[in-house]
C-alpha cells in the first residue's frame, strides 16, 4: 500500500495508482543482443512513483542451478549492453546501461519522478558456453522472468501555505543517466535560482517540491518561470539575397518552440515570462522519408549542403519521436567543403536529443538541460566527421552546427562553410558487415534489430576480429565442410553395385544438398548458395535423416513392397517433424530408433527361424558390421557432446566422413546366386521379361 502524502492544509494528495503487467519471457543465455529479453512499458504522465517487481521462477530437476540473471533499464529505447566485453564501431557514442543482478528470485526497484514515455527492461542469463548442445538430448532448465509495474501518479496537486525549506526537483529521471536538477531553498527571505541552457522543447517541464521542515510544518513557496528565447529564422530554399539572411537575424521579434497543450492546473502557483531577442539558430527544414522497417533517410529540403556560419548555429530537426524508430541505428555522415575551411576556423556539431545545443560561444560540450550530445569538428586536417547511435532514445534529435575560431575570433566574422550532410536510421550498421547477419527481432508490436556474428567475429556491429577467423582458416573450414561430403560417393557406389537405387538416390540427395548447404553457411569471402539458406538447411536436414532411416530399414531386408512403403513413410514423417521443429534431437532420433527396432525384430526372427545367428558369416561382422556400428557410435558421440563453436568444422566434417563411411559398412550384400538381372524368358515379339529379385521390371531388347 502506498502511504498518503498531505499538503500543508492537511488535505490528501489525489494520487491513482495502476499496475502494468506483461507477458513472462523464458531467458536464454547471453551469446548475441537477441539472447536477452526484452519489455517494454509505457509509463504515464505525472507519475511519482515507479516501481519495478522483478519476478524469475525456475524449473524443477537436477539441471536447473541457481544463476545470476542481469537486469538492464532504459529510458526511451532498449538499452545497449555488452556483457561480452566486445569492442563497438569506430565513432559510436555509447553509453553505460543502468543494471541490476539478481539470483532467481525476487526483486524490485523504485524510481521517483520518471520520465512519461517508453521505458524498457531487458534480461538474460550468464554468458553462453562455447558447446554446441543438441536440442532435447541434454537436460536443461528453464528460467522464466516476468516484470511488472507499478505506478503511482497524481491527479492533481494542492497549493501549500506560506513557510519553510523546500527541496526542488526539476526534471524528471531518466536511465541510465539521470539529470535531474535538485537544490534547496533554506532561507525564508532569499531565492533560489536555477539556469537550465537549451531545456527540452514541445513538453512540460516537471517541477516537484519537498518540504525539508518536517511532517507537520506548513510550506509555501512561489515559482517563476522566465524564458529567455529568441526567434529561430527558418529558411524556406527560395534563392534569397546573401543579405536577407543577416538581416532577418537583426530582428528582435521573439519566437519561442511550440508549447504543448495545457494538461490543466498542476497546482504550482507562479508565472512565466518571456523574453525576446535577436535570432539564434538558423532552421533548415528536413524531410523525413521512411525506406523500410526502421529504415529512414533525413534530408534537407531542396538541397544536400548546409551552410554554416559563425554568427548563428544551423540546426536539422530530426523527427524520430514515432515509438518505433528507437531500435535501429542513427548514423551521421558530415563532409565539409574543403575549400571553406583554414587552418584557425573549425565547424563544431553537436548532436542531442529533445533540444539543441546553441552554446557554441561559450562551450563545445554539447550539455542542454537534460541531455549529453554527442560532439563532432570539422576542420582543415579533418574534412569527414562520421557518428553512430545506437538505439536512439524516442525524441526528436537536433545536428547543430557552428563555424568557430578558436584562435583568432576576427577570422570567423565573415567566413562561412558548406557541409554536406548524410542522415539515416538503418537496422544494422552496414547490415552487420560480411561477418554477420541483421536480425529483426520482435516484443508485440515492437521492433528492434542485432547483429548475429559468425566466423569468431563479434561486437555490436560484428566489427570486433579479437577472435575472428583468418581468411586461410574460413576457406579451410569450408573446404572440408564441403568436400567431406564427397564420402557419400562411396554408399553410393556400394548400392549401385548391389543393385540398391532407391538408397543410391537417398545418399546423392544427401551429398547435393549437404554440400551446398555448408558452402552457403560460411561468412565472408567463402560464401556460395545457389538457393535460399534456409531452403538448403532443411534439405541438408532431410537428406541426413532419411539417410539414417533407409539404411536401417535396408538392414533388416524386407520384402520390396513393405520396404518401400516404410521408407516412404518415414520420409513423409521426417519432413512433417523438421518443419515443427529443425533442431529438436528426438525429431531425427524417434523414427530412426523405430527403424531400428524394425531391424533387431527381423534379425531375431530370422535367427530363430535358421537355428542360428544373423548374420551368419563371421567376415560380415568383422569387416563390416563392428566397423560400421563404431564408426555409427562414434559419429553420434561427436554430433551430442563434442561439438563446440571453435572445433566445429573439423567435427561436423568428421560426422560427414562417419556418417557416409557407416552406411557404406552397414549395407546389406547381395543374395547368393541371384544375379541383379536376370531375363527368365524370351517371346516370339521380340521382348523379352527381365526380372530383378526383388522386382519385375520389363525392357526392351
Amino acid at each position: 500500500a502506498w502511504p498518503p502524502a498531505r499538503s500543508g492544509r492537511g488535505e490528501n494528495v489525489r494520487l491513482v495508482s495502476e499496475h502494468f503487467s506483461q507477458s513472462p519471457q523464458k531467458l536464454s543465455f547471453y551469446s548475441w543482443y537477441g539472447s536477452a529479453r526484452l519489455f517494454r512499458f509505457r509509463v504515464p504522465p505525472d507519475t511519482v512513483l515507479l516501481r519495478w517487481l522483478l519476478q524469475v521462477s525456475r524449473g524443477s530437476g537436477p539441471a536447473c542451478a541457481s544463476v545470476e540473471i542481469t537486469v538492464y533499464f532504459r529510458y526511451g529505447a532498449p538499452p545497449v549492453i555488452n556483457p561480452l566485453g566486445t569492442s563497438f564501431p569506430a565513432n559510436s557514442s555509447v553509453q553505460s546501461p543502468f543494471f541490476i543482478k539478481m539470483l532467481d528470485s525476487n526483486a524490485s526497484l523504485n524510481i521517483s519522478h520518471p520520465a512519461a514515455g517508453d521505458w524498457f527492461v531487458a534480461a538474460h542469463l550468464p554468458t553462453a558456453s562455447q558447446k554446441i548442445e543438441v536440442k532435447g538430448f541434454v537436460p536443461t532448465c528453464a528460467y522464466v522472468f516476468q516484470p511488472d509495474m507499478l505506478v503511482v501518479r497524481t491527479v492533481e496537486v494542492s497549493i501549500l501555505d506560506l513557510g519553510c525549506p523546500v527541496r526542488l526537483t526539476v526534471g524528471a529521471a531518466t536511465l541510465p543517466r539521470n539529470f535531474q536538477k535538485v537544490f534547496m531553498c533554506v532561507s525564508p527571505t532569499g531565492a533560489c535560482r536555477l539556469l537550465l541552457p537549451s531545456p527540452p522543447w514541445d513538453r512540460w517541464l516537471q517541477v516537484t517540491a519537498k518540504s525539508l521542515a518536517g511532517p507537520r510544518v506548513l510550506v509555501a513557496f512561489q515559482v517563476v518561470a522566465a524564458l529567455t528565447a529568441c526567434r529561430p529564422w527558418n529558411l524556406n530554399f527560395q534563392h534569397l539575397p546573401q543579405s536577407s539572411l543577416n538581416e532577418s537575424c537583426n530582428a528582435s521579434t521573439g519566437l519561442l518552440p511550440p508549447r504543448p497543450a495545457d494538461h490543466g492546473d498542476h497546482g504550482l502557483g507562479g508565472s512565466s515570462r518571456r523574453h525576446g531577442g535577436p535570432c539564434c539558430l538558423t532552421s533548415y527544414p528536413v524531410i523525413r522519408e521512411d525506406l523500410d522497417v526502421v529504415s529512414v533517410r533525413f534530408w534537407p529540403v531542396d538541397r544536400v549542403w548546409v551552410q554554416v556560419r559563425p554568427t548563428t548555429p544551423s540546426v536539422m530537426r530530426l523527427y524520430m519521436d514515432t515509438g518505433m524508430d528507437s531500435g535501429g541505428s542513427l548514423t551521421v555522415s558530415l563532409r565539409a567543403n574543403k575549400t571553406g575551411i583554414t587552418n584557425s576556423t573549425l565547424v563544431a556539431v553537436c548532436v542531442n536529443a529533445a533540444s539543441p545545443f546553441l552554446g557554441f560561444r561559450t562551450s563545445l560540450n554539447c550539455t542542454t538541460a537534460f541531455f549529453q550530445g554527442s560532439p563532432l569538428t570539422l576542420s582543415a586536417a579533418s574534412h569527414k566527421a562520421d557518428l553512430i547511435i545506437p538505439y536512439p532514445e524516442t525524441d526528436n534529435w537536433y545536428l547543430s552546427l557552428q563555424l568557430v575560431c578558436p584562435e583568432s575570433p576576427e577570422e570567423c566574422e565573415q567566413a562561412s562553410v558548406l557541409v554536406e550532410t548524410t542522415l539515416t536510421l538503418v537496422p544494422c550498421l552496414n547490415d552487420c558487415g560480411p561477418y554477420g547477419q541483421c536480425v529483426l527481432l520482435r516484443r508485440h508490436s515492437y521492433l528492434y534489430a542485432g547483429c548475429s556474428c559468425k566466423a569468431g567475429w563479434r561486437g555490436w556491429s560484428c566489427t570486433d576480429n579479437s577472435t575472428a577467423q583468418t581468411v586461410a582458416q574460413q576457406r579451410v573450414a569450408a573446404l572440408l565442410l564441403t568436400l567431406s561430403n564427397l564420402m557419400f560417393l562411396a554408399p553410393i557406389a556400394v548400392s549401385v553395385h548391389r543393385s540398391l537405387l532407391v538408397e543410391a538416390s537417398v545418399y546423392a540427395y544427401t551429398m547435393f544438398f549437404s554440400t551446398f548447404y555448408h558452402a552457403c553457411d560460411q561468412p565472408g569471402e567463402a560464401v556460395l548458395c545457389i538457393l535460399g539458406y534456409d531452403t538448403l538447411q532443411y534439405c541438408d536436414f532431410l537428406g541426413s535423416g532419411v539417410s539414417i532411416w533407409v539404411t536401417i530399414l535396408c538392414m533388416a531386408r524386407l520384402k520390396a513392397a513393405q520396404k518401400h512403403v516404410l521408407f516412404l513413410l518415414g520420409t513423409l514423417i521426417f519432413a512433417m517433424s523438421l518443419q515443427l521443429d529443425r533442431r529438436g534431437a528426438w525429431n531425427m532420433m524417434g523414427p530412426c530408433l523405430f527403424a531400428f527396432v524394425v531391424m533387431v525384430t527381423m534379425w531375431v526372427y530370422r535367427c530363430g527361424h535358421r537355428r542360428h545367428c544373423y548374420p551368419t558369416s563371421w567376415q560380415r561382422w568383422a569387416f563390416y558390421l563392428l566397423p560400421g556400428i563404431s564408426m555409427a557410435a562414434l559419429g553420434i558421440a561427436i554430433y551430442t557432446s563434442m561439438m563446440t563453436s571453435d572445433n566445429y568444422y573439423y567435427t561436423h566434417s568428421l560426422w560427414h566422413v562417419l556418417l557416409a563411411g557407416s552406411a557404406a559398412c552397414l549395407l546389406p550384400p547381395r543374395e547368393e546366386h541371384t544375379k541383379p538381372w536376370a531375363c527368365s524368358q524370351k517371346l516370339t515379339c521380340h521382348y523379352q521379361i527381365c526380372k530383378n529379385h526383388r522386382e519385375d521390371l520389363y525392357t526392351v531388347t
